[in-house]
């Protein structure tokens, strides 16, 4: 969320690689969210199984991205972020470049698109100090030989 709560941005992790999609919607509504989760993630709808929300509202129209993405929907318990621990921990590395009190309204999706790009091609630890594109693209010539 950002200051005042008026815009968001939504975060979506792949839990092996930790490799990133980040996309900014104008109000934190269902729609606007589900529509920003099936635009980023239609191009790798083959691939995509399933999607850990956490209890928020703006989930709400999970049925309507799984009939897009043809996916399955998990819901986090309450109180339990550990559930979805890839995408907190993502969060947190997104707040150094957008911290909590910065307006969404300064930030472009150029510049976005910069802050995904320089977070997925950043070496972790827990990769063997692979970046997180790396992995995911190893992964995804896994899929590719095996269709």
């Amino acid at each position: 969320m950002g200051a005042n709560h008026k815009q968001a941005v939504v975060t979506l992790v792949e839990r092996k690689s930790g490799y990133a999609l980040i996309a900014k919607v104008i109000n934190k509504t269902a729609d606007l969210v589900g529509s920003a989760i099936i635009t980023k993630l239609s191009p790798l709808a083959p691939i995509v199984k399933t999607i850990t929300f956490d209890n928020g509202k703006e989930f709400a129209g999970h049925g309507k991205i799984d009939a897009a993405l043809n996916s399955t929907t998990y819901f986090a318990d309450l109180f339990a972020s550990w559930q979805r621990g890839s995408n907190e921990n993502f969060n947190g590395l997104l707040r150094q470049y957008i911290p909590k009190k910065r307006r969404l309204s300064t930030v472009t999706d150029e510049g976005l698109r910069m802050i995904q790009d320089q977070l997925s091609n950043r070496p972790r630890k827990r990769l063997g100090f692979k970046t997180p594109s790396e992995v995911f693209m190893q992964s995804l010539n896994r899929v590719a030989l095996r269709v």
